[in-house]
């Protein structure tokens, strides 16, 4: 009889310690509550992300504060840091305007914060300074001004290569070296949707992919590679890097087969000794040792369409882009200097809406329809016959950024 009493009294006292211990845990969760806990970064992230946040343009190596709580996020344990994308340019000459305008279109469209990398020389710092700290009510990108770097040794061989400055882009992976991916753009590029569409494209490459670029030409009969090129070439019609999406980590990782030795080589060893095997064979400059490099690694390239890269070999000689027509254009890229002359009204005329455009919402909303006339006026070209493609996805980006209530952004 004693040994059930026993039994019954050890029972009771494990129950009431489990009672004690289960009011202790409710105290604790509602004075956590009380005091500005759990779940409150996430929420500040998710309106910053989604409220019309274009607010604070920071200078070089600021930090918003949804990435990083303060004091009264303590109890939060699972809040991630906004990741940003990393976008880069190079600019040198007359190029500032058209980056500042390329800048602001990424801008306008994204969604979530952007880093920009601009490579430019000296004497343009000032400028792109004194332009990005004035869009001080934005508060969805920081940046970063860099000078013009080539390898010491041979710096003014690089520097002369087709175009001032342009092969800088293959110097990216190491400089940058903290980065993980980046997303290289000419000057001359405008976004007609966000660029969170393109950098998930990321996420599509599969385990050797190292990199992605559009085809040069859709149309062999008009391509330039598979018609004069004296030197291999990506694919059918070679690539084009005005657009090169890259995970920098695996480029830096691998080691590339080549035509000049039997030994695979890294990144930054591969690149001199190119130029020196082929430089009086390129026209292209950097974009051609790109396609060199990709025709003997074509396991590493990843091709995106032509809608992502749209330029007016698209449409000049009559449309041959098809996802274009089917989808609009998501990228547009004019070179060729379309955008300053009137060869191709088209595309100075989305280029010159977007370099008047103000951050203002209204201003934003109102861009259409004095483009789409401006548009109609261009139908006596090739291009502007179908000029609809030029304002298909912009309409849709300024639907969904800017006419939906932010909760649905």
């Amino acid at each position: 009889m004693r040994r059930y009493l026993r039994i019954v009294v050890l029972c009771l006292a494990c129950g009431f310690c489990s009672l004690l211990y289960a009011f202790s845990q409710l105290a604790v969760s509602l004075e956590e509550g009380a005091g500005g806990g759990g779940g409150k970064p996430q929420a500040a992230a998710a309106s910053w992300l989604a409220g019309g946040g274009r607010g604070g343009a920071r200078g070089v190596g600021s930090v918003g504060s949804a990435a990083h709580p303060g004091p009264s996020d303590r109890y939060s344990l699972n809040v991630q840091p906004i990741q940003r994308m990393h976008l880069a340019v190079v600019a040198c000459g007359e190029r500032l305007e058209e980056t500042v305008t390329m800048l602001k279109s990424a801008i306008i469209f994204s969604i979530r914060p952007l880093q920009f990398h601009i490579f430019a020389e000296n004497q343009l710092h000032d400028s792109f300074k004194g332009i990005l700290d004035s869009w001080s009510f934005l508060q969805t990108f920081n940046y970063s001004l860099y000078p013009i770097t080539f390898p010491s040794e041979n710096a003014a061989e690089w520097k002369k290569l087709f175009k001032p400055c342009a092969s800088q882009r293959l110097f990216l992976p190491l400089i940058l070296k903290e980065v993980d991916s980046l997303l290289y753009v000419d000057t001359d590029i405008l976004f007609l949707r966000p660029v969170d569409d393109i950098w998930s494209l990321l996420k599509k490459f599969n385990s050797t992919q190292i990199a992605a670029m559009a085809p040069e030409h859709e149309e062999p009969r008009i391509g330039w590679y598979n018609r004069f090129a004296r030197h291999p070439y990506y694919g059918k019609t070679g690539v084009n890097s005005g657009v090169m999406l890259m995970n920098m980590t695996r480029m830096r990782r691998k080691y590339f087969k080549n035509d000049m030795t039997t030994v695979r080589l890294r990144w930054g060893d591969i690149l001199m000794p190119l130029l020196k095997k082929y430089k009086l064979n390129i026209t292209w400059g950097d974009q051609d040792l790109l396609n060199i490099i990709f025709f003997h690694n074509p396991e590493s390239l990843f091709v995106f369409p032509c809608q992502w890269n749209y330029r007016p070999d698209h449409c000049i000689y009559g449309s041959n882009c098809q996802e274009a027509e089917e989808e609009g254009i998501f990228i547009l890229h004019g070179n060729r200097g379309v955008y300053h002359d009137d060869k191709q009204p088209a595309f100075r005329a989305i280029y010159e809406a977007l370099r008047n455009c103000s951050f203002k919402d209204d201003n934003i909303r109102s861009l259409l329809k004095p483009l789409e006339l401006e548009l109609q006026k261009t139908v006596h070209t090739y291009c502007g016959k179908i000029y609809k493609i030029f304002i298909k996805q912009l309409t849709k980006s300024i639907q969904d950024r800017y006419d939906r209530p932010p909760k649905e952004r």
